[in-house]
């Protein structure tokens, strides 16, 4: 690649901003995160449980803080929100000139409400709360997962004025309802005198995890059905559902972003609640290691892109836009998907329930990984 060519500055320029799905102090205190925002254009940060995990449990960055806080007698959730709000605050000093420069629009990290507590409203409520005022730092996003009960958790957390990463998206039936949160928190904000354009949102929606699981049920039909035209429908849509599903929900985000009863809001400040592409590392190798940055490249979303596949990118992606004007042969995708008997909302659904229970899984290896460094440092 030569030196004036790098595909995720050209991502930045169409309008997706490239945020980086990888949090360690190290990469903070190095100053690889900053070289990353100075060269590559990075916009933002995302964490979870299980980036947390990893990277408390090996190396030596935390040993110093662990030690200070098992001798301060502090419990493990404790001694978890110390640790994780360090890192928070420190990627999002790094960040502020980002958010500063985009007025706003970029520059946050991502911080993740306890999974355990999904499938309840107001203990999500009074947690995103609670992470907001310990991080204290406006750049930064709270995740609250798309479940049904994450709903009312959504609006009034935005209500409340507190910028909101929405995870765990998977159907495009969801994705309107998230918005549709959003939206009703913001007009509640702006009924109650708050200032909208304080006020950010991503709608965090999982790519990777649609085709893994799709192709499954596509590749149990092949076998059943050989050389039929049925098994040859299966085939030609292995690696396609995740890359259309994703893009029926950006035509549905140009049109409920563009209604006249959004542009009221937006008069008084109110910022879109930009798409965020997640899950974007292909976990088929069969499949082109930058297949969800290249075919989700578009204006106006988010692309949060783990460290290898950044690498990837950067090395042989293209950025070109694969979002506009495409709602029609994704549609025919999702419909040829149909008449296999192959429910897109019920796979959704499904990978919802999955999604919190693994969040949840990784929380309590964080939480055992915390509680053994702590037991090693009071010996």
């Amino acid at each position: 690649m030569g030196t004036t060519r790098n595909p995720l500055v050209e991502l930045g320029k169409m309008g997706q901003s490239p945020w980086l799905d990888y949090i360690h102090r190290d990469l903070i205190c190095s100053g690889e995160l900053a070289r990353l925002v100075s060269q590559d254009g990075i916009k933002g940060v995302t964490s979870n449980p299980t980036i947390f995990e990893k990277a408390i449990s090996g190396g030596h960055e935390y040993d110093g803080q662990i030690r200070a806080l098992a001798s301060s007698g502090r419990s493990v959730p404790e001694a978890y929100l110390e640790i994780v709000a360090e890192d928070i605050r420190r990627a999002a000093d790094v960040l502020l000139s980002v958010h500063i420069a985009t007025g706003g629009n970029d520059g946050y990290v991502s911080l993740e409400v306890d999974p355990d507590l999904a499938y309840d409203t107001q203990r999500t409520v009074r947690k995103a709360d609670e992470l907001f005022r310990t991080v204290s730092r406006p750049n930064v996003l709270i995740k609250i997962p798309a479940t049904r009960e994450g709903l009312p958790a959504i609006e009034e957390t935005i209500s409340m004025g507190i910028p909101v990463n929405v995870t765990l998206i998977f159907s495009v039936k969801r994705y309107e309802e998230v918005a549709e949160a959003y939206i009703r928190g913001v007009e509640r904000l702006v009924a109650s005198g708050g200032d909208p354009a304080r006020v950010a949102s991503v709608a965090s929606f999982f790519v990777s995890r649609v085709d893994t699981a799709v192709d499954k049920l596509l590749e149990a039909i092949i076998p059943r059905y050989p050389g039929s035209p049925r098994a040859e429908a299966a085939i030609s849509l292995l690696g396609k559902i995740a890359v259309a599903n994703a893009r029926l929900a950006y035509a549905r985000f140009r049109e409920i972003f563009s209604a006249p009863w959004w542009r009221d809001l937006a008069d008084r400040g109110a910022r879109p609640q930009r798409p965020l592409w997640a899950s974007t590392g292909t976990k088929n190798p069969k499949y082109s290691d930058v297949k969800y940055v290249e075919e989700l490249a578009g204006p106006d979303t988010v692309n949060t892109i783990p460290p290898q596949t950044m690498d990837a990118f950067r090395d042989h992606g293209v950025a070109v836009d694969m979002l506009s004007r495409r709602e029609e042969e994704s549609r025919t995708v999702l419909h040829d998907l149909g008449l296999l008997d192959i429910g897109i909302e019920d796979v959704c659904e499904k990978l919802t329930r999955e999604g919190v229970e693994s969040f949840s899984d990784s929380f309590d290896k964080l939480f055992g990984a915390i509680e053994r460094r702590l037991s090693e440092a009071r010996r």
